[in-house]
């Protein structure tokens, strides 16, 4: 019965090697990335590996999707670096504690279950638009440089798009980096390389208090950075985990993703770093290109960085910056979803769709912070949601024989967006004295449209006429009996 249990790099020797493999790629590729959001954030770029260490290895146990990366990140660089400028490092890992602290109080309050709101047109946005600032980020690495980088950098693409025909023992991006940094420093060949970036640790990260003074005033300071972290750093973490969720067609728990988070952030505050949440760049490496699917992988990712990083950094450094320009071209091609993009796909698509992606992608891009484009992109498909229901909303009358009564049936979702013209649908100077509205093939959802039909009937009265509504569903009716006639302003 324990065999049953036991992890499958332990029983399958081929999961193993792919996971361990995987870690070592992603660590490769986290190196040159922490470095340039230290750079961002304004501190060593020490800090900024000591955080990719340790998110990855704490999220590996706490965390609650397989195979994920969560490390240094330029979302969560691009929001503390005021406080480092401004106050200093101490502050600086005091917020990051605190982060980690809100990040556990919103997991167990169940913010994960906000990730239900976020429509697929937000979801592709956010993946396509994540793509783009992959291949962007490249953009500055070939720039401004010797000649033979374009050689090298086309040699890297060339392997990582043939090999994988040939054979998948050992992951592509692996065997580019290796062969690219051989032939570099056999060559003698001069370009840019990963030592270039900034120097990289000596030894391991030493666990200690920030140094601030502990009032209430460093409090209120360090607050407001904190719970921007916290929320950027859950909502890049929890779209990216149901991305992998997507890819690798298997569940995660969300609110432990949640909760995990926060606890690796608090590790990561105590022992030095600048903090962080997923990785979607790293996180592709991993799971789409090496085929990694354990939590070993994201452990090794973050231990092989340090053993890179301490044991074996003068070979490190020696790496071109050239052969992980070409992984991450790679990983941003494989992650850009081609299919939304495709004309047949946008004949098809409905228009508000498609503009829902567009809004996404390019907010995104333009302030290249996914929260904002993951709201704006959300809160433009409710608009477009709610302009849509509301179409549906219909009024019809029908005049007794005799003149005596008219019936009027609504059909439709009766909310603040369709409830809003409902007033507008009745004849009240020429209807005869009764009145009669039917809402059988309607639904009420708000206090909108509660007051929107206690309107109607004063309009009625005030003209001497009487108004019965009948045909309410049990949510309807129970809706409307507690609010009718409580609404009216004063």
């Amino acid at each position: 019965m324990l065999r049953g249990l036991r992890p499958d790099w332990l029983s399958d020797p081929k999961v193993w090697r792919t996971e361990v493999l995987g870690g070592l790629v992603v660590a490769l590729a986290l190196i040159p990335e922490a470095i340039s959001f230290s750079i961002i954030a304004g501190v060593d770029p020490a800090i900024g590996l000591f955080a990719s260490f340790t998110m990855a290895v704490v999220i590996s146990v706490v965390g609650g999707r397989r195979a994920m990366i969560s490390a240094a990140t330029g979302a969560v660089a691009l929001v503390i670096a005021p406080l480092n400028r401004e106050h200093g490092l101490g502050y600086l890992f005091a917020a990051v504690i605190l982060a980690g602290i809100f990040q556990i109080v919103l997991g167990a309050l169940g913010v994960a279950r906000l990730m239900r709101f976020i429509p697929r047109s937000v979801m592709v946005g956010f993946v396509n638009s994540l793509a783009i600032l992959v291949f962007v980020a490249q953009i500055p690495e070939v720039r401004d440089v010797p000649w033979p980088v374009y050689p090298l950098l086309a040699a890297g693409l060339a392997l990582l798009v043939f090999l994988p025909k040939i054979s998948t023992a050992v992951p592509a991006p692996l065997v580019s980096i290796v062969v690219l940094t051989a032939l570099t420093v056999a060559a003698g060949i001069a370009v840019p390389t990963v030592g270039d970036k900034g120097a990289l640790p000596s030894s391991l990260p030493v666990p200690g208090l920030p140094d601030v003074p502990f009032t209430m005033d460093t409090l209120t300071t360090i607050a407001p950075y904190a719970f921007a972290m916290a929320l950027v750093g859950l909502m890049e973490s929890l779209m990216t985990a149901k991305l992998v969720d997507d890819i690798t067609d298997t569940h995660s728990n969300k609110t432990r993703e949640s909760i995990g988070q926060g606890i690796a952030n608090i590790v990561t505050g105590f022992l030095g770093g600048m903090g962080g949440c997923a990785m979607i760049g790293q996180t592709m490496i991993n799971v789409k290109v090496s085929g990694a699917r354990t939590r070993l992988s994201t452990f090794l990712a973050g231990a092989f960085l340090m053993v890179l990083c301490i044991a074996f950094g003068p070979i490190v450094s020696d790496i071109p910056m050239a052969a992980l320009v070409a992984v991450m071209v790679m990983v941003s091609f494989a992650t850009f979803d081609w299919h939304s993009v495709a004309p047949k796909t946008l004949r098809r698509m409905p228009a508000g769709e498609i503009a829902v992606m567009v809004i996404t992608v390019g907010c995104v891009v333009g302030t290249h912070n996914l929260a904002v484009g993951v709201v704006v992109g959300s809160v433009t498909a409710m608009v477009v949601f709610a302009k849509r229901v509301a179409r549906f909303a219909d009024v019809t009358s029908v005049t007794d024989p005799g003149g005596g009564r008219v019936v009027y049936s609504v059909t439709g979702e009766l909310f603040f967006a369709s409830s809003n013209d409902l007033v507008g649908r009745f004849a009240y100077a020429t209807d005869p004295e009764r009145v009669v509205i039917d809402l059988s093939a309607a639904h009420i959802w708000d206090a909108s449209s509660v007051a929107a039909l206690d309107a109607i009937q004063t309009r009625y009265a005030e003209r001497g006429k009487t108004v019965e509504i009948t045909g309410l569903n049990d949510v309807s009716a129970d809706l409307h009996a507690r609010l009718s006639g409580e609404l009216a302003g004063h």
